[in-house]
């Protein structure tokens, strides 16, 4: 039997859609870290307009219509764009679908007219830290140093209008 196929959809931060993923999101952080976001609704009504149009946006991966995994993305200046909310839903890791969200919204960032990419990750989350490597962002820190010495992991990329 094979699974069912991917959608892409993008979504206001305030769609019910987006619920699953900062409530796993909530707890991924809870559990590596010791906090939260908070109150869900209140997160959400709280970002609307920073992950929204003209500036930002929000993408997810729907397998028969529910959430898989997701991404976010807000204005940091001018020419550049910020990664938040990087997600895959716990029982759907390590088949790809982050890097199908990066690279969903690498395309809708540099349509956008950004031309480069910000992100950071936490120390406890070395997934996230390897993902990044792997699809060409550039560690804003000395990757020789302890984890927990650095603190939040900054990484960059250069994007091309398509």
């Amino acid at each position: 039997m094979s699974s069912p196929a991917l959608e892409v959809r993008h979504v206001a931060y305030t769609d019910p859609l987006v619920v699953p993923m900062l409530t796993e999101l909530d707890h991924e952080y809870t559990t590596r870290y010791g906090h939260s976001l908070g109150d869900i609704g209140e997160e959400m009504r709280r970002r609307p307009q920073e992950f929204g149009a003209p500036d930002g946006g929000l993408i997810l991966l729907l397998a028969g219509g529910d959430p898989v995994a997701g991404g976010a993305f807000r204005r940091f200046d001018d020419r550049t764009a910020e990664l938040k909310r990087i997600w895959t839903h716990s029982a759907h890791r390590r088949r790809g679908l982050a890097r199908r969200v990066l690279s969903e919204l690498e395309r809708e960032i540099a349509a956008r007219g950004y031309r480069r990419i910000y992100l950071t990750t936490g120390p406890r989350q070395p997934e996230a830290k390897g993902l990044y490597l792997a699809t060409g962002y550039s560690p804003l820190y000395d990757p020789g140093l302890p984890a927990e010495q650095i603190g939040k992991h900054p990484f960059e990329k250069e994007v091309s209008s398509r």
